[in-house]
């Protein structure tokens, strides 16, 4: 079976399941989106969802995957291979790289782009360590920055200035996840806060999922959305660049994410207790809420340069 017997009404289908099972929040945000726009954007977010899941062994981000014989090296390997594939114009029969080819040909999508995002789970794979906050940033950039990048290509942005705050948006989803899931991470041995903080704390990979130390690491929870505050900021200085309904489907994926940080800061050490979530009806206010953000972007205001944030690559020329 190739692209020309599996209907893009398909492949769309297929995308909006995983979506539905995956990500609430961005499945409500993207029913703001233009018909035509929002299925690639679903097509692009099945394959992220898909790579995730393939290095983590879990299905829609949340149950456990049955256990494969391959190792994560393998998976990941194969994950590139079949994604190269898939950007080259000759994708296997899963719908998620159909999909993906689909939308690189038909946007002319950076191919770099796709291939930055899998160097971020070979960091996870290959069990990276970050010492500075530079590198918790470098991290956040493969992990979710280049997946704001590539969307906003979607939605027709060019100019690389508003792809920086394209980039900025994703770092400050992946920063508040990090966050929210400190003790989960720590359970499977996964450690994003810069260990110089760590060091700072008297914390290290080994007692960050202690209890008694839950105080503690609130403190370096709190630090982590102080910095992700600044990257949401910055990216309200590139939504003028967006059509107004992709403007209002970012603006309020932005509030809905920043929400969680709102929880955490109000909730205190015992925010961990149970899974940190946004209720439906709250979700619904702060679209409403978003629809002023798109109505009067900041990026209208003049000489709002962008300092002291992390640069993500740019292709030479």
């Amino acid at each position: 079976m190739t692209d020309a017997t599996q209907s893009i009404d398909h492949l769309v289908a297929v995308s909006e399941e995983s979506i539905a099972k995956g990500s609430k929040s961005f499945a409500l945000a993207s029913k703001l989106l233009p018909a035509e726009m929002r299925r690639d954007v679903v097509m692009l977010y099945a394959w992220c969802r898909y790579a995730d899941d393939v290095i983590d062994g879990q299905v829609a981000g949340f149950k456990p995957a049955e256990r494969e014989q391959s190792s994560e090296a393998e998976r990941l390997r194969d994950l590139e291979d079949r994604t190269r594939n898939a950007l080259a114009g000759k994708p296997d029969d899963d719908p998620v790289f159909l999909a993906l080819s689909h939308i690189a040909k038909k946007n002319k999508f950076d191919h770099r782009h796709p291939l930055e995002l899998i160097d971020g789970f070979r960091m996870d794979v290959e069990g990276r360590q970050y010492r500075k906050l530079s590198d918790t940033l470098d991290y956040c950039y493969h992990v979710a920055g280049v997946v704001g990048v590539m969307m906003a290509g979607l939605m027709g942005v060019q100019k690389e200035d508003a792809l920086d705050r394209a980039s900025d948006l994703g770092i400050a989803f992946q920063l508040t996840n990090i966050s929210r899931d400190i003790f989960d991470d720590a359970a499977i041995g996964r450690v994003y806060l810069p260990s110089e903080w760590l060091e700072k704390f008297d914390l290290d990979g080994a007692n960050l999922g202690d209890s008694e130390k839950r105080q503690t690491i609130y403190q370096m929870a709190l630090l982590l959305l102080e910095e992700a505050d600044k990257y949401y900021a910055s990216a309200r200085f590139g939504y003028s660049a967006l059509p107004l309904r992709a403007r209002w489907s970012i603006a309020s994926a932005a509030r809905i994410y920043r929400e969680i940080g709102v929880i955490i800061r109000h909730s205190g050490p015992d925010v961990w207790q149970k899974r940190i979530s946004t209720s439906t009806s709250k979700k619904l206010m702060l679209v409403l809420l978003a629809l002023w953000d798109s109505l009067f972007p900041a990026g209208q205001a003049p000489g709002q340069k962008r300092v002291g944030l992390y640069q993500r690559p740019i292709a030479a020329e």
